[in-house]
């Protein structure tokens, strides 16, 4: 979904405490749709924003309510693009 390796979720889950998927006997992790929207929020921060790990951490620990809503925003804002560019590959076949 996010392009990003297993050891890099990993590395995340041990770095946001709040990153915590159910794992199986196997060890084989287990996401949640929450589990996925919380490695969202910090993809947007590190990958995205360009934060270092302890800002990004510090971010969530103040004000979690509007990094999570800014993350939501910029992922609307990126199916919006997607979709218009869609569009614009439709409209150039048409002419």
């Amino acid at each position: 979904m996010l392009d990003v390796s297993e050891s890099l979720l990993r590395y995340w889950e041990t770095e946001f405490p709040h990153l915590k998927p159910k794992t199986t006997g196997n060890r084989v992790r287990q996401y949640t749709p929450k589990d996925i929207e919380q490695i969202k929020v910090v993809y947007n921060l590190v990958k995205v924003r360009g934060h270092k790990l302890s800002a990004a951490r510090k971010m969530l620990n103040m004000n979690r309510a509007g990094v999570d809503r800014s993350a939501e925003i910029q992922n609307t804002l990126i199916a919006v693009r997607d979709e218009l560019k869609e569009l614009k590959k439709q409209v150039d076949m048409l002419v």
